[in-house]
């Protein structure tokens, strides 16, 4: 067996999230559907980072294995067209790779970035309004940033995960950083909060997201992100960001 991986988008609106479901739209139910139909037989995929509902995704990377000559006569753009017509609409397949022998998306991963966009000011974004998150009160960034400043590093983050998802588990993660810029898109402005990390958590990303709005917005001091993290509980933590904010936006398996 080789093994290959793709590199794709997608729009997380329609999905019920990227893992496979049964009886749900989901990522990798389409994907596969999709390579069984290319390939005759059922193709097992490993991503890199699971995204949940709602969640969009622009260069995700999933890997498989088939047999090499079953790629006989067929090139990776012809393989990437087959994909894209095959799969969702809201799915983008954006190029096709072979890979090391046993090379995983998930367990290869150096480290995983996603970026959080927020929509601030009294009018609701038009084009942004399917990937970001309106926050009407001004948000104070630079508290933000030195609440960001306790996050980084190797820490616990049973604060900021899931409950359920967390009994039984490891919840130690390492945050390599937290970053704050600006980005305009069709006239339209957005606070981008960027979370660089070797692994998340279940909703890692946007409780953190949740918890820094709540000191940007002044309802709590920098120094309480410290407190969350110590306390080990979901309770102590705010609230869930919305998914539609979130993008899964790149993964790095250099040396």
């Amino acid at each position: 067996m080789a093994t290959y991986s793709i590199t794709l988008g997608y729009d997380g609106a329609p999905f019920c999230g990227f893992a496979r479901q049964p009886g749900q739209l989901t990522v990798q139910g389409e994907l596969e559907r999709a390579l069984e139909l290319l390939f005759r037989h059922p193709v097992d995929t490993v991503c890199a980072g699971r995204t949940d509902a709602g969640v969009h995704a622009r260069a995700q990377v999933v890997s498989f294995e088939l047999q090499p000559e079953e790629l006989r006569d067929r090139t990776p753009e012809s393989l990437v067209r087959s994909l894209n017509a095959l799969t969702h609409d809201s799915i983008a397949v954006r190029q096709w790779q072979q890979r090391p022998d046993g090379f995983s998306a998930r367990f290869d991963a150096n480290w995983r970035e996603y970026r959080y966009f927020i929509c601030g000011g009294a009018t609701p974004p038009l084009f942004r309004a399917a990937t970001s998150w309106h926050v009407k009160a001004p948000l104070d960034v630079a508290a933000m940033e030195r609440a960001a400043a306790y996050l980084t590093g190797e820490h616990d983050f049973k604060s900021f995960c899931l409950a359920a998802s967390a009994e039984g588990k490891p919840t130690c993660r390492n945050v390599r950083s937290i970053t704050f810029s600006r980005d305009v898109a069709l006239g339209e402005g957005a606070l981008v909060i960027t979370v660089a990390g070797n692994a998340f958590l279940h909703s890692m990303v946007r409780t953190i997201v949740g918890t820094l709005v709540m000191v940007g917005r002044h309802q709590r001091k920098p120094e309480w992100v410290s407190e969350v993290l110590e306390a080990r509980n979901r309770a102590a933590a705010g609230e869930n960001a919305p998914a539609q904010g979130l993008v899964f936006w790149n993964v790095d398996y250099g040396a």
